[in-house]
């Protein structure tokens, strides 16, 4: 079968799986998002229906299924999979991963959990685990007790805990159901509880968590299911522990067919972190601030040379050299799979206007557990200092140009912004000298932009300062405040940047060659920028018309990957893609009708 993004994620943020529409594990990482994968059948070109050793999934099969139903319970990332065979045989499997308070402490262990049970006729099923050890889709050793399972892989061991036969699991052979079968896959301790009766307090539990969330977002009139969607899949991709936000839940799917472009985005980058908090701060989900800007003060700290770097890993690991996995074969057979990601030694400026971006709201909000004070402002400091310092230097830009750095546009523009969003919070703390301080700081960077970017023969901004470049990324500058809508320099960048990367309905990033010749894809936040831009341009059929295309290319799930093919329409990149379901969230929120519009 051939491999499709077209995938259901569920996860506790401590751990992850998606689930292909056959209903089978088919990625999910150990004992954390950047871990090993236990379920890498996505990567490996599984051939599900012949007999072998295929190892990397897991499958709850109906016997003669012919058809799979799916949807997530209401507001939560629980799935629920309802199989069907041509003789009225049916079944339903509920799977999640355990999340909710439990004395006083968040509950999220390194689980997942499956309830199957029938729902017509006399169903046959065969349940065939298959855990991988690691990058190499090689059968895990196995030990068995009256009602567990041991699979012993490379840097740990899960043991599954189940009220199902033990030796039909361990021969995958067919058996009729009959009951409720509860599968519990998790730590390699002895669970001496009754099992249906904790997961089924564990399931409502977990619901009544997700819901409760949920219920919390401020979400605009319009568009409510793809909002809450987009920030249930955004809070599942925080790694709860430091509040690390990384990109994406997969590593190595190309951003189009054999384009060799496969990066590992399990990690969090500044710039990526900074627009997902972004987003979820205009549905009011102060919590996933919160705890980015601990892990984020943490970051500041343990870089004492000041120097920041675009990424770090979930705990805050500045190294995390690249690697090829050469064990698997890749997403459709299109290698490489790589673990790492050396963006880590690139030198990108944005980074510190992000890291101020993201903390500016702490000087100001009062409902947050802990407002920001001088001690810290002093500390953002020391990261404007830096983006003051590097402002007009050479940088790998936001794309992450692997062999080329210039002076680009976006890069002094969130320097610029580092600087003017400090001068804001000094005005805040009372700060006045040092107000003006950054003020002038950032002015002389705005005029330096102007200057040194503006291209009155074409009448636009450059996204760099040695050529006449387009990029996407200069729609950006209407998002930091930079220029006006209105502004005849923001709209002559508008046209170009329109004219010159728009793909029938989608954006590309740029349209020059790379590491890696020409791209083949439109970047799909790119397209959502260009959905706000319309907007406060005047555009608004426009914008909505295109929003609604945007929306129905989502999956199944209602999610998006990176990258869409601007001819067919197919998704490709990593999955879910937090930048592209920030362009879900910040386009319903702009072009919605108010809440006052039906009251």
């Amino acid at each position: 079968m051939t491999a499709t993004l077209d995938l259901w994620p569920i996860g506790n943020c401590q751990v992850s799986a998606l689930v292909d529409r056959c209903g089978r594990f088919v990625w999910g990482c150990v004992p954390r998002v950047d871990g090993d994968p236990a379920f890498s059948a996505l990567l490996d070109e599984v051939d599900f229906d012949a007999p072998g050793a295929a190892q990397g999934f897991w499958s709850i099969d109906l016997e003669g299924a012919h058809d799979v139903e799916q949807e997530y319970v209401r507001n939560t990332p629980i799935l629920r999979s309802r199989h069907r065979d041509a003789a009225g045989n049916a079944i339903e499997v509920v799977d999640f991963c355990p999340r909710f308070r439990r004395n006083g402490r968040n509950y999220r262990p390194v689980a997942f959990v499956r309830r199957v049970r029938p729902l017509a006729g006399s169903p046959r099923i065969r349940i065939r685990l298959r855990p991988g050890r690691g990058w190499s889709p090689t059968e895990a050793p196995r030990t068995s007790g009256t009602n567990h399972i041991r699979y012993r892989l490379d840097r740990q061991t899960l043991r599954l805990t189940t009220n199902a036969p033990i030796g039909f699991i361990l021969e995958e052979r067919s058996f009729r159901l009959e009951q409720e079968l509860i599968l519990f896959l998790g730590p390699d301790e002895s669970f001496d509880a009754d099992l249906p009766m904790v997961a089924g307090q564990m399931l409502a539990d977990t619901t009544a968590e997700w819901q409760d969330w949920v219920r919390g977002l401020a979400t605009p009139l319009e568009w409510q299911e793809a909002v809450i969607r987009a920030a249930i899949t955004l809070k599942l991709c925080q790694h709860a522990e430091t509040g690390a936000i990384v990109a994406a839940l997969t590593s190595s799917i190309p951003e189009h067919s054999g384009s060799q472009r496969n990066w590992d985005y399990r990690y969090c980058w500044i710039r990526d972190a900074y627009y997902t908090v972004q987003a979820l701060n205009r549905l009011g989900a102060l919590d996933v601030l919160e705890s980015y800007l601990s892990y984020l003060r943490n970051i500041v700290d343990q870089e004492q040379r000041g120097h920041i770097q675009p990424l770090y890993g979930v705990m805050g690991e500045p190294r995390l050299e690249e690697r090829l996995e050469p064990g698997l074969r890749g997403y459709r057979g299109m290698g490489p799979v790589r673990v790492g990601n050396q963006a880590y030694e690139q030198i990108q400026h944005d980074a510190y206007g992000q890291i101020i971006l993201s903390n500016v709201q702490a000087f100001v909000d009062q409902r947050l557990f802990r407002v920001a004070g001088q001690e810290d402002f002093r500390a953002m400091e020391r990261v404007g200092e830096r983006a003051w310092e590097k402002h007009d230097t050479a940088d790998a830009g936001l794309w992450e140009l692997r062999t080329r750095q210039s002076i680009h546009t976006y890069s002094v523009a969130m320097c610029w912004a580092a600087c003017d969003r400090l001068a804001n919070a000094a005005q805040v703390l009372g700060l006045e000298d040092r107000r003006a301080f950054w003020q002038d700081r950032a002015d002389r960077i705005r005029d330096r932009i102007l200057s040194e970017a503006w291209r009155p023969e074409t009448n636009r901004l450059s996204a760099t300062f040695s050529g006449d470049d387009l990029d996407a990324s200069l729609i950006q500058l209407l998002d930091l405040r930079f220029l006006s809508p209105d502004d005849p320099r923001f709209r002559g960048t508008l046209t170009a940047v329109e004219t010159g990367l728009r793909r029938g309905s989608y954006m590309l990033r740029y349209a020059t060659e790379d590491d890696f010749g020409l791209p083949e894809t439109a970047f799909n936040v790119c397209t959502f920028w260009l959905i706000e831009a319309l907007h406060l341009t005047g555009r608004h059929a426009d914008a909505r018309a295109l929003f609604e295309e945007m929306l129905d290319h989502r999956t199944a799930a209602g999610l998006l990957s990176e990258d869409i093919d601007p001819v067919t329409g197919e998704l490709w990149g990593n999955y879910p893609q937090t930048y592209s379901l920030v362009g879900i969230i910040n386009c319903a929120v702009l072009l919605s009708k108010p809440w006052s519009s039906i009251r």
